[in-house]
Formats: C-alpha cells, structure tokens, sequence
C-alpha cells in the first residue's frame, strides 16, 4: 500500500491491485482543501480593523489592516478621522429678550493620539478606539439670565451710512453676533457664527481689501464688525485664539488694531477665559456700530 498526503488528507493508492480509495474521492478532496488554503490566506492577509468611537463605544468604520504599512499611513487616516468628525462650537444664543437657543458641542478628535494607537496594531487586534472629546456650551437659561447687566468691555467704530452696501453688510453680521452668550471656556468663531456673506442672506457689493487692494466683494464692510469686536473683546480680558490684520491700515481704527476676517480664510477667534458666563451685545445706530461684552452685575468689578 503506498499512501500521499495533502494538508493532512491522506490519498492511498493501489499496489498489486488492491485498492483502498478512488482517485474521485482523491479529487475532490484536493480541491477542497485547495478552495481551504485559498479562503484561510484572504482571511489572514485582509484583515479587518473597527474604528471605535471613545464616547460611546459604538463602530465608526472599518479599515482594511494592510492600509496600515507604514506611520505616514497611520498619520493619513488620523488625519482624515480629524477632517470627517473635528467641529468647532456654535455658542448659544439669546433669541426673543429671555429663551435660549442651544448651541452645538464642540467635537475634537487627537490625531495625534489616534496615529500612535494605529501604529502600534498587533496583528491579532480587531478594533482600535478613536480618541474623540466633546465640549457642550457651557451655559444654562438660568445662569444667562442676568448675563447683560453691567459692561465688561465697550468699543465703537463709525462709518459713512450714505454707502449702503457697507452700512447694510455691517447691520446684518452685527445681527449675527448680537446676544451670543458664551459659558466659561465657551469659544466664539467670527466665520462660524455669521456664516457665509452671500447675497441670499442680503450681504450686498462693497469695497473690501484684497492683497493691498480695494476692491468690490459680496459682504465688503464686516471687518469693521469683526474689528469692533475685537477690541471689545480684549477690553473685557477675554482670551484671543486668532487674529489678523487687514494688507493695509483701515480708515476706523489706528494700525493693528482691526480683525480682518473672510470666508473660508482668516477668522476671528476668541474664549470666554473668565469663569463666569458672557454675552456680546453689538448695536448699529446711524453711522456707527458698538459691541459690548456684558456679565452679571457681581462679577463686574465697581459696578
């Protein structure tokens, strides 16, 4: 008898006529284990990883584990888990004189956590947790309440009211920041919060800076509001995340002290740094525009 085994099939063959197994059983058992081999090495060479939300434990997606060759893969995919879920806070709102409309959390995942842990995947690991913060408004109605009783921080610019592109572009986004309230560590984002100047919103043609340059722009004119912001906000001692200046010196405020912003682009940013809440308060009357950042009487000093 002589015998020949494949992946511990054993085939035996026939000596001096004896036979013990058909060459049809051996058939089809060498395509069984063939289709076997072929199944176990896909299984074993694609892999797959769960991408699992650190919140709450829940699937944001797959990946296949042989994406992970080497740590500029392992940055990429971080990197674009950052662009997918990273959001910054909408702060709250005062609408109506006293109702609150909520704002929306801000949402940040650590990148850099994130391609470490990407790095260092095993090969019989299955899933790897995405290490995702959120950070809701921290304001409730009742503690807004009393939020506009006494100035932390007053500034005002004027401007020619007979232009009225300029004058209406500074009324709507002047709108737009009026009666934000911000909870202490609370984040303002200029271009969040005002949204795209188009003129669907009713933002109209006025002259802008562009590259040293005046020039007609759809929403020309909000700087000033940013501006006025702006030194309203470092009156107060709020913190200031990002500032820039315009290309050239503007008409309203001595150099450097303006807040250019556009969309898409450079932004405004700020934190309510005091551990009280905050509202701004911004009012356009004729040919000017006021912001005031305002806190309950206590917490105003010789109030």
């Amino acid at each position: 008898m002589s015998g020949a085994v494949a992946g511990g099939l054993v085939l035996l063959g026939s000596i001096g006529g004896t036979a013990t197994g058909s060459a049809e059983d051996g058939h089809h058992g060498i395509k069984h284990y063939k289709k076997e081999l072929s199944l176990s090495a896909k299984q074993f060479t694609e892999p797959e990883l769960a991408l699992i939300d650190s919140r709450n434990g829940k699937e944001l997606q797959k990946i296949k584990a042989s994406s992970l060759k080497t740590a500029e893969d392992a940055e990429k995919i971080a990197e674009e888990f950052e662009a997918k879920y990273d959001r910054p806070m909408i702060p709250a709102k005062l609408v109506g004189g006293s109702q609150l409309k909520p704002g929306q959390s801000r949402i940040v995942v650590n990148s850099e956590a994130l391609t470490k842990e990407l790095e260092s995947v095993n090969a019989f690991q299955r899933s790897v947790e995405v290490p995702i913060s959120e950070e809701v408004p921290n304001i409730s109605a009742e503690a807004a309440a009393d939020v506009d009783q006494a100035v932390l921080g007053r500034f005002t610019t004027t401007f020619n009211s007979s232009v009225a592109g300029r004058t209406t572009n500074i009324r709507l986004s002047a709108n737009e920041i009026n009666n934000i309230v911000l909870g202490p560590g609370d984040r303002f984002y200029f271009n969040l919060v005002v949204g795209e100047r188009t003129a669907a919103k009713g933002y109209q043609k006025a002259k802008e800076i562009v590259n040293k340059e005046f020039v007609e722009g759809i929403g020309g004119g909000i700087c000033q509001t940013s501006t006025t912001l702006y030194n309203a906000v470092e009156k107060a001692g709020l913190g200031i995340i990002e500032l820039h200046h315009h290309s050239k010196t503007v008409g309203y405020v001595p150099k450097d002290r303006d807040a250019t912003v556009s969309w898409g682009g450079k932004d405004f940013k700020f934190q309510n740094t005091k551990n009280h809440p905050v509202i701004i308060k911004a009012m356009v009357q004729g040919g000017s525009i006021t912001v005031e950042i305002r806190a309950a009487a206590k917490h105003v000093p010789n109030h």
